[in-house]
Parts: C-alpha cells; structure tokens; sequence
C-alpha cells in the first residue's frame, strides 16, 4: 500500500498531549488542508473557530467532560456557517433560505469533510487528533462561548498536539458488513460476521492494560443509542435558523 493510505489505515484517537503548543505555521498549515476539502456546491458552509483563550478551554472542558479538550497543542471547534451567506445577501439586497433539512446538511458534510482532511494533515505531520463531539452537551453555551452568531451551529471540536504516547487503535467493522453490491445485505447475511466481531472487540477490551472493559461492541453502541440525549439541539438549531421556524 503508498504512504496515504498506511497513514489512513494507522489513524487512532489520541487523548494525552505534551504542553508543546501547535505554531502558527502548522495551524496555517492545518486550516489550508482543511479548506482543500470537497464542498458542495462551492458554498463552504463551514467555518473553524480556534481556541486558545485558556478560561474559553476550561469552560468548554467542563461542557465536554473531557480533560484533554483544555489540555493540548490547539483545539478547533468545527462550526456549520451560513451566517458569512446571511450577511452577503443582505449587502446585495438579496433574500436566501437556509432552513431547509438539505442546507443542514449540506453545511454538516462540509464541515465533516474539511475536519477529515485536518486530521488527516495533522497526522502526517506526526501530531494527534481526537475528535470532541461531547460539545455538543451543551450547544448553546458553547455558542455564547465563542459568540457565534445567527445562522451558525458548533458541531464538534478536534484537539491536536504532540502525542505523549501512542495510543491503540480499535478495529472497525468487517468489511461485509459496511460493504453493499447494488442492493442492501440485510442483518441476516452479516450477522455471523458481527458476531465474530463482537467477541474479537470483548478480547480487545478484556486484553487492555488501561481502562479494560468486559462488553462488547453491540453492547456498547445499542446502550448509548437507547439513551434520551442531547434534545436541546432540535430547538436550537431552529432558533438559529436552521429546519423551519
């Protein structure tokens, strides 16, 4: 296999940093990988917001739960933005809409692919990554935090840094149960081969020397899927013009 895809292929979620903050250049360096991403349209939807103010780190720690999300090289929160939209209409004396379900979605597939090419970057340059989806515990906040306006959404954080140590890597799902051939294999083709899955991902669990663990990964995902969550972002999302008034 080339370089890229062994980058692709060893990528793991990193959580412990040095104190080693991110330069300047490499933030540049970041943010321009970022913006190389695919978007639809040409619309970039998507605007990054980075936070280096340490009472700003703290406050979103709390909101997360996280440590590391205070403690690394840089974070990043990953905002949906049509607000940028919003005010060029205005001065060209234009009317848009952007509260329709295709522009959420067209600003979340933005933001999630520019946020792809930034960690993909960030590991070439021997740095580490960890995507902070847990901001969105609290989306209100984080937005009076960073003072985002009307016509935007924070949706999701990435900490960066100089990893303190290597960390594991998860195995995802098997191949014939993500890849479909012009039709769907419904769960009873693929079963055996989730099932096989689950127990390698208990022994994984079992075998680690930190935060071993004893359930498996379909115990783990239908738990969290069964949980009532996070049901502010609906409202929120419609007071910020977004899916209807």
């Amino acid at each position: 296999m080339n370089e890229v895809i062994n980058l692709i292929n060893n990528h793991r979620s990193l959580r412990k940093f040095t104190d080693t903050k991110l330069t300047e250049d490499e933030i540049k360096t970041l943010v321009g990988a970022a913006q190389s991403a695919s978007t639809s349209s040409y619309v970039q939807a998507y605007s990054i917001v980075g936070v280096t103010d340490i009472e700003k780190k703290k406050a979103l720690k709390d909101i997360s739960t996280q440590s590391y999300v205070e403690d690394n090289g840089h974070l990043f929160v990953f905002v949906v933005d049509f607000y940028r939209h919003k005010e060029l209409a205005k001065k060209a004396n234009k009317e848009i809409s952007y509260d329709k379900t295709e522009n959420l979605i067209v600003g979340v597939v933005d933001a999630s692919l520019a946020a792809q090419n930034m960690a993909l970057a960030a590991e070439s340059m021997g740095l580490g990554i960890c995507y902070i989806g847990s901001l969105r515990n609290d989306v209100e906040k984080v937005s009076e935090i960073l003072e985002l306006p009307e016509g935007t959404f924070p949706l999701f954080g990435m900490v960066t840094g100089h990893p303190e140590s290597e960390g594991s890597q998860k195995e995802r799902l098997p191949f014939e149960a993500v890849y479909h051939e012009n039709t769907y294999n419904k769960i009873d083709e693929v079963e055996d081969d989730i099932e096989a899955y689950d127990q390698r991902i208990s022994d994984y669990y079992r075998s680690r020397t930190n935060n071993e663990r004893a359930d498996k990964w379909s115990d783990q995902v239908l738990n969290m899927l069964s949980k009532k969550q996070r049901l502010d972002v609906d409202a929120f999302l419609k007071e910020q013009g977004f899916l209807g008034q």
